[in-house]
Order: structure tokens, then C-alpha cells, then sequence
């Protein structure tokens, strides 16, 4: 069993409640969600077009794409209508002494 390494994104209050921020971490542009008291990460470019999904409308656990209105389920990373047809990778997340850490592998 390998082990996982956990990367530290973002202050936990830096992510504001209901809100989407972007952040580097590892050398990757990853969005940062907060939805009803739980983080979700995903990586921040649209699938479809160059856009950054943090500059986009964070509507419950669905993230509206700024450039052409594309949705994303933040849990899954699943593309939810057209135009999309590609899913956006998501990370593992892990709260610890008010930090957020991801697990980028």
C-alpha cells in the first residue's frame, strides 16, 4: 500500500462559505469549493474551453463555466450539459489544523 502525500492548497478560511476560489498547488491551477461546510477540489480549467472554472457561478455542488455556461458536480468532476462532454479530474481532500490539503496523485 502506498502512501498518500498530502499537499497543503489554501487556510481553510481563505475559502469562502458557498464560494469558489483558485490556487496553485504542485505546479496545477485547482479550483477550491466550498458547499455546505465541506471543501471540494477540482482542477480549474474547463474541459471544454480555456476558461477558469473560478471565475465561474458556484451554484450548489454545480460549477457554471464563465465561457460558455458549461456545469460541473464539484464532488465528481462529471460534466452535467452541453456543451461539455469531458469530465474535470477532482482531488482528495483533507482538513487538518485549519489548512486544506489535497492529494494530487
Amino acid at each position: 500500500m502506498r502512501n498518500i502525500e498530502w499537499i497543503a492548497a489554501a487556510e481553510l478560511d481563505a475559502v469562502p462559505q458557498d464560494d469558489v476560489i483558485g490556487v496553485e498547488v504542485g505546479g496545477r491551477d485547482i479550483a477550491l469549493y466550498s458547499v455546505d461546510g465541506e471543501i471540494y477540489a477540482s482542477d480549474n480549467i474547463c474541459s471544454h474551453g480555456h476558461a477558469r472554472l473560478c471565475d465561474g457561478f458556484l451554484d450548489g455542488h454545480e460549477i457554471e463555466c464563465p465561457l460558455h455556461q458549461g456545469k460541473f458536480d464539484v464532488r465528481s468532476g462529471k460534466a452535467l450539459c452541453a456543451p461539455l462532454t469531458e469530465d474535470i479530474r477532482c482531488y482528495p481532500v483533507k482538513i487538518e489544523d485549519g489548512r486544506v490539503f489535497l492529494a494530487l496523485a
